[in-house]
């Protein structure tokens, strides 16, 4: 049996395909351009090592629990807040399943003609219909319990997530090898330090978004040898591996792409052009980039199918009955929760159409939804650090110091100010990114946006608080 446990590489890798994709590099390099590496430092240093490792501390604590999120703040401050924090985990996919659709229509583009410019030329509210079509038609798929496409979108995931290590090696490596002039013509210091300015503010979000996640892993623990001193160094492990991917992939983004002349589609059409560029350096032509489109398509489908069951399935099976009403667990033949798979239809068809009647074009539409995600996504993290203020500020070490796991830090004091520092800094960036970017501000686009960006996360949690009242009604 002992050879069947995880090693803390394992444990690593495990994480760091989880928690990192070649997108992060591309959204945040759109942002910021080359300054990202100055904020990728910070953020990785601040904010993204101890989330890991009050991560492995909960995830060892709590080795006896189903795990998860809720059951850590079940364990700290009970049933209601745990059902909060299940619900806010469920409902954060919402906007994330809006926009899965979107990305899965351009990578097609680019599969069949190479271009991403067809997807630009659609009225928004034409191509936000055909969006909706695709999502339903999938959420049918998965309410008859077809999985095989999650399969299918795993394996391109995972060769997806080599390719973008792939690229970051070559690109790299391209002026030395292939004699390439990097396209930013200024290395100097100046072009990597950021401006701390207002609009410099509204972009950590994405940087938030990029990092979280890795709660994920904390089931794990269970299976990996010697926890004690093996989680937290897998943990360390992938705060490096996260740190040199972000670090050396914003480096190749500037070869490529001008840092002060960045694409104004860079994060709907940069992971492409990324990899026809790639092509044309090494003499391949198109195939790099059809390649990684059609391996994008699947994974996006997968992510999509996944997203719509995994989270409801989440809710319903750790939430505790008391708040969530009867009819909502309901499932069909084939075990899906069908009622909650039609009110994620209801959100999701609101997400998706609505948004295209205010916002102009479809690189604005999709910018905007991909920003939404990085405002609503990093809600779920919020939980995380309130179960660790709980357990190293509340809880008075009961379980902690009858639990043979590890503490990130020996000193309860300064172990729960920073578990205050990363809820703090997670709040703060969710309130920035809620500033529209890129548009001209207080033009009326700008305040449609900034009214969804306002509306969206209130009414998506606060339908959570609704659900108990309606179950105290109805559940016998």
């Amino acid at each position: 049996m002992e050879s069947k446990k995880l090693n803390w590489r394992m444990l690593a890798m495990m994480g760091f395909t989880i928690v990192w994709g070649f997108g992060n590099v591309v959204n945040n390099y759109a942002n910021q351009g080359l300054t990202v590496v100055v904020s990728w430092v910070l953020i990785l240093s601040l904010y993204f090592l101890p989330y890991a490792l009050m991560v492995g501390e909960m995830g060892s604590v709590f080795d006896h629990k189903a795990g998860g999120v809720s059951s850590w703040v079940g364990s700290t401050y009970g049933p209601m807040i745990a059902y909060l924090a299940g619900w806010t985990y469920w409902v954060v996919h919402i906007p994330y399943l809006a926009q899965k659709p979107q990305s899965a229509l351009v990578a097609l583009s680019w599969v069949f003609f190479q271009s991403g410019d067809i997807i630009k030329t659609f009225n928004p509210l034409v191509l936000q219909s055909i969006v909706l079509g695709i999502f339903l038609l999938f959420l049918w798929l998965s309410s008859k319990g077809m999985n095989s496409l999650k399969k299918i979108g795993a394996l391109a995931g995972t060769s997806m997530f080599f390719m973008g290590i792939l690229y970051i090696l070559l690109t790299v490596a391209a002026p030395s090898l292939m004699a390439v002039s990097p396209a930013t013509p200024d290395w100097s210091l100046s072009t990597f330090l950021p401006k701390f300015d207002f609009t410099y503010f509204t972009t950590i979000s994405m940087l938030v978004f990029a990092v979280g996640g890795c709660e994920k892993i904390s089931p794990y623990v269970r299976d990996v040898e010697n926890p004690h001193k093996n989680f937290p160094k897998g943990m360390l492990a992938l705060a490096v591996m996260v740190g040199m991917s972000a670090l050396l992939g914003s480096f190749a983004m500037g070869i490529m792409f001008n840092s002060g002349n960045i694409p104004a589609d860079l994060k709907m059409n940069g992971q492409y052009y990324a990899f026809k560029l790639l092509g044309e350096y090494y003499g391949v032509g198109n195939a790099l980039m059809v390649l990684y489109a059609v391996a994008n398509t699947l994974s996006q489908i997968s992510a999509l199918m996944f997203s719509i069951d995994a989270p409801l399935k989440i809710l319903i099976g750790e939430g505790d009955k008391n708040f969530i009403p009867a009819a909502f667990t309901k499932v069909n033949e084939n075990g899906a929760p069908i009622n909650g798979y039609k009110l994620t239809a209801v959100l999701v068809g609101i997400l998706i159409i609505i948004p295209a009647v205010g916002i102009g074009d479809m690189n604005n539409l999709y910018n905007w939804l991909l920003d939404l995600n990085s405002i609503v996504m990093p809600l779920r993290y919020l939980w995380v650090f309130l179960a660790y203020i709980g357990l190293r500020g509340f809880m008075k070490n009961k379980e902690l110091n009858s639990t043979p796991g590890f503490k990130f830090v020996k000193n309860d004091k300064v172990a729960t100010m920073i578990g205050v520092w990363c809820f703090a800094f997670t709040s703060f960036a969710c309130l920035m990114g809620i500033f529209p970017k890129n548009i001209e501000t207080f033009s009326s686009e700008w305040f449609f946006q900034i009214t969804l960006n306002i509306l969206t996360p209130i009414v998506l949690v606060g339908l959570g608080l609704i659900f108990p009242k309606i179950a105290r009604k109805t559940n016998k």
